[in-house]
C-alpha cells in the first residue's frame, strides 16, 4: 500500500507540466529550460536539436506541451508539426519563431493544421536574457496549455480550463444569458487570443456576401503577425481586411485589426467615427487589448454595438464587455466545446453579459441575424 506522502507526490506530479523543448540552437534551448524550470509547476522532461529527433523522443518520452521551434536543420518545425500529432494527438504545440514575415507567415499556417498557440521570439541572445515579458509571456501559455493536456481529451481542438483567478464553472451550461439588443447594431466588434486565428477565420469567411457593416478586431498578436493575419482574413473572407491606421475614418465593408504592441480604439461620432492607435500601457498584460477598444466602442455607438468574445486564455474583454452591455450594446461568445481556451469566452458568459453562447461555426449567422443580413 502506498503511503500518504506516496499519494500526495504523485499528485504533485500529475499538476506538473511536462514540456519539450525543441530548437536547433543550443542556446536557446538552454534558455527555455531556465526560464520555464523558474516555475515550479513546470518541468523540462526532453529536448531536440531538429524536428526529427522530437518525433522519435516524444514516442519515448511523453509531454504535455511542446515549444517548437520553426528553423531547423532536419526537419523543420512545420513538417514535424503534423508528425507529432500523430504520436499523440492531444499534445499540446506552441510555434517558436523570430518576428520575421516568413515566420509569421509559417506560424499562422501552424496554427491551421493543428498548433494551440505561437511565441514570438526575441531576435538576440541578449535581448532573449532580458525579456521578462516574453519569460512570462511563455510560462503562462505552457501551464495554459498543459493544464488543457492534462484535464483531459485526446483532440487537440477540444477546451482547456482558464488559469486565471476568474472561475469558470465546468458545467458550461450554468450561465444565463441576456435578451439581445432591439436595434439592429451597425458596427461589430471582435476580440480573440489563444486559438483566435482560427476562430476568426471561421466567421468572418460564413458571414454572408451581403454583410457590409465595418468590422473591428483586436487580437493578441505581436507587430508583424498582425499584417499576415490581415492578408489571411482577406483572401479566405474574399473582404477588404487591413491593418488599421491612426485617424482613418471607418468605412464600411472593411474589417480593421489592431497593429500588434498598439491598441485600437474609435473616437468621434457614429456618423464619422475615428480610428485612433495608442501605446498606452498594456491592459491585461495585452497590447492591443480587447477591453478599450469595447469601451470605445461602447461610448460611440451604444446600443448600436454587437460585440464578440471568441477563444482566448485569460480575462481580456470581460470589464469592456460590462461597458457594452451597460451601454445596451448586444454580446456574443463562443462555447466552451469549440474553443481551445475557454478564458475570455468563459469569463463573459459565467458573468451572464451574453445574449447568445455558441460554437464558432454558427457565431456569424447569428452575427447576420442580429444585425439584419
Amino acid at each position: 500500500m502506498s503511503s500518504l506522502s506516496d499519494r500526495s507526490e504523485n499528485r504533485v506530479e500529475a499538476d506538473v507540466c511536462r514540456v519539450m523543448v525543441v530548437d536547433d540552437s543550443a542556446v536557446i534551448r538552454g534558455y527555455f529550460r531556465r526560464a520555464l524550470e523558474s516555475d515550479p509547476g513546470i518541468k523540462i522532461v526532453s529536448s531536440a536539436g531538429n524536428g526529427a529527433i522530437a518525433v522519435e523522443t516524444l514516442a519515448r518520452e511523453p509531454a504535455d506541451v511542446i515549444v517548437l521551434d520553426i528553423e531547423m536543420p532536419v526537419m523543420d518545425g512545420l513538417t514535424a508539426l503534423p508528425k507529432l500529432l500523430e504520436v499523440d494527438p492531444s499534445v499540446k504545440i506552441v510555434m517558436a519563431s523570430t518576428l520575421t514575415l516568413a515566420n509569421a507567415d509559417v506560424s499562422l499556417k501552424a496554427l491551421s493544421i493543428g498548433a494551440a498557440d505561437y511565441v514570438a521570439k526575441p531576435t538576440t541572445s541578449a535581448d532573449l536574457h532580458s525579456a521578462e515579458d516574453f519569460k512570462r509571456e511563455l510560462i503562462e501559455k505552457v501551464k495554459g496549455l498543459g493544464a488543457a493536456k492534462r484535464t483531459g481529451s485526446d483532440d487537440p481542438r477540444q477546451p482547456m480550463r482558464p488559469t486565471t483567478d476568474i472561475v469558470v464553472p465546468t458545467n458550461s451550461t450554468s450561465f444565463e444569458t441576456r435578451t439581445p439588443p432591439t436595434l439592429p447594431p451597425t458596427i461589430v466588434g471582435i476580440g480573440s487570443s489563444t486559438g483566435g486565428p482560427q476562430a476568426l477565420m471561421t466567421v468572418i469567411s460564413s458571414l454572408p456576401s451581403s454583410f457590409d457593416l465595418p468590422i473591428l478586431i483586436s487580437q493578441h498578436m505581436p507587430a508583424t503577425f498582425t499584417g499576415i493575419l490581415a492578408q489571411h482574413i482577406s483572401k479566405a473572407a474574399d473582404r477588404d481586411a487591413r491593418e488599421a491606421e491612426d485617424g482613418e475614418i471607418v468605412q464600411p465593408n472593411r474589417i480593421y485589426i489592431a497593429p500588434g504592441n498598439f491598441h485600437m480604439i474609435v473616437e468621434g461620432s457614429a456618423v464619422e467615427p475615428v480610428i485612433r492607435l495608442s501605446q498606452d500601457p498594456p491592459e491585461n498584460f495585452c497590447r492591443p487589448a480587447v477591453d478599450p477598444m469595447f469601451r470605445s466602442l461602447a461610448q460611440v455607438f451604444g446600443q448600436k454595438l454587437l460585440s464578440v468574445i471568441l477563444t482566448g486564455m485569460g480575462h481580456d474583454g470581460l470589464e469592456g464587455s460590462r461597458v457594452v452591455v451597460d451601454a445596451g450594446g448586444g454580446l456574443i461568445s463562443q462555447d466552451e466545446a469549440t474553443s481551445v481556451v475557454w478564458g475570455m469566452p468563459g469569463a463573459v458568459a459565467t458573468a451572464g453579459l451574453c445574449s447568445d453562447v455558441l460554437p464558432v461555426d454558427q457565431i456569424a449567422a447569428r452575427i447576420a441575424a442580429l444585425c439584419g443580413r
